[in-house]
């Protein structure tokens, strides 16, 4: 298992499923005695007003902050062109004085600590408990399942997506991930009364997991399936030696409700670094940037 714990987007089995679907990815990093240093993986894309743009979503990775730092420091580690750069762990101090330019502020993730049972249990907030003991009591079984290209739960995502105008990975691309990863997209569906009634798809990658899609029926509601269904994932994940469940962005604004859900589970707001530009021609104007401004 990779000894650092890469998101999604950063991990090898992403690759693998961009790889399958022929979409065009670059990785890079190094290593040394002890293991891997730095990780990271670009893709390109072509962008109104910019043309051709190498995005690096959620990376670089690395085992200590002297890492980030140092590709920071180093012009030979930058793609040609310029670079879309969704930071983690890199300050804005650091990322205007290498030449990037703020373009986003920064988003809010939910990451979810595995570990013991009874721990993670009592990391939930009361309401969140509740429900997941009313659903225990209601008789909410799961069945756990590898995500297949014709499972109901992939239409449902799409449908639900559109619905309510939020994005994410296409459920098709979930589904090549599923190919290209054998055993590593897993689907939790929750049955009360007979009847499936809610279910979610986990992505697995080395010491993390993703929470990619999930889809509750008015009876799943109803009986909390829900709660069900990521308490069983959480206790299978952590068997199975992963250290955290990321749960996607928070958006309370929008979607007040599932980020509820979502912190209430144990889960802790993680703040990640925002989106940034660097060019050529912006540079040297980003490097005069008030600092205030680029926060």
């Amino acid at each position: 298992m990779e000894s650092l714990a890469l998101p999604l987007l950063q991990s090898p089995q992403f690759a693998r499923a961009c790889t399958a679907a022929g979409i065009g990815l670059q990785r890079g990093g190094h290593d040394d005695a002890a293991g891997p240093v730095l990780r990271w993986q670009v893709q390109s894309r072509r962008l109104p007003g910019l043309g051709r743009v190498t995005l690096c979503s959620r990376g670089p990775v690395a085992r200590a902050p002297g890492a980030l730092k140092a590709w920071l420091d180093d012009p030979q580690a930058f793609p040609r062109g310029p670079l879309l750069l969704n930071a983690d762990g890199l300050g804005a101090a650091e990322l205007r004085a290498a030449g990037f330019w703020p373009l986003v502020t920064p988003a809010t993730v939910a990451l979810l600590p595995l570990g013991d049972p009874d721990r993670m249990r009592a990391a939930m907030h009361q309401k969140w408990r509740n429900r997941l003991n009313a659903a225990e009591r209601q008789g909410v079984t799961l069945r756990r399942q590898p995500l297949h290209p014709d499972h109901w739960l992939l239409a449902a995502e799409q449908a639900q997506s559109r619905a309510r105008r939020y994005r994410t990975l296409p459920p098709a691309l979930s589904a090549v991930y599923a190919h290209a990863n054998p055993g590593q997209a897993l689907v939790w569906e929750a049955y009360h009364g007979g009847k499936c009634v809610a279910a979610i798809a986990v992505l697995r990658h080395g010491k993390m997991a993703t929470w990619q899609m999930g889809v509750s029926r008015p009876e799943g509601r109803r009986c909390n399936a829900m709660n069900a269904a990521l308490w069983g994932a959480m206790r299978w994940l952590a068997r199975a030696g992963h250290g955290c469940l990321d749960l996607g962005i928070l958006n309370s604004e929008d979607a007040p409700g599932l980020t509820r859900f979502k912190l209430g589970s144990g889960a802790r707001a993680h703040r990640l670094g925002g989106t940034w530009l660097r060019s050529a021609t912006l540079a040297p104007l980003a490097r005069r940037l008030p600092l205030l401004l680029a926060k």
